[in-house]
């Protein structure tokens, strides 16, 4: 069940984070504002879950944590300008 979950939070981030939002406390307790929520749901929703995951179980933003951070980066980032080329090739 719990792969099943993470498969869904990988292919479709922006729906998890709004089930994640509607459902838990994980960025309540993670942001104190709305705003950086709302700018991860448009442009870095993965992040913005792996984000509100480390720091709602505790878990360091170093080491490991950072490396999370900067792969969950690159996938977010690679599939906006994945969107950008393909629009421009049409």
């Amino acid at each position: 069940m719990s792969l099943l979950v993470l498969i869904v939070f990988v292919v479709v981030p922006r729906i998890a984070l709004v089930l994640v939002y509607n459902n838990s406390y994980y960025l309540q307790h993670a942001y104190n504002a709305f705003t950086f929520p709302l700018y991860g749901f448009l442009f870095l929703p993965l992040t913005t879950l792996a984000y509100s995951w480390m720091i709602t179980t505790g878990q360091p933003v170093t080491g490991y944590g950072f490396l999370i951070l900067i792969a969950t980066i690159a996938i977010d980032l690679g599939s906006l300008t994945g969107l950008v080329f393909r629009r421009k090739g049409d």
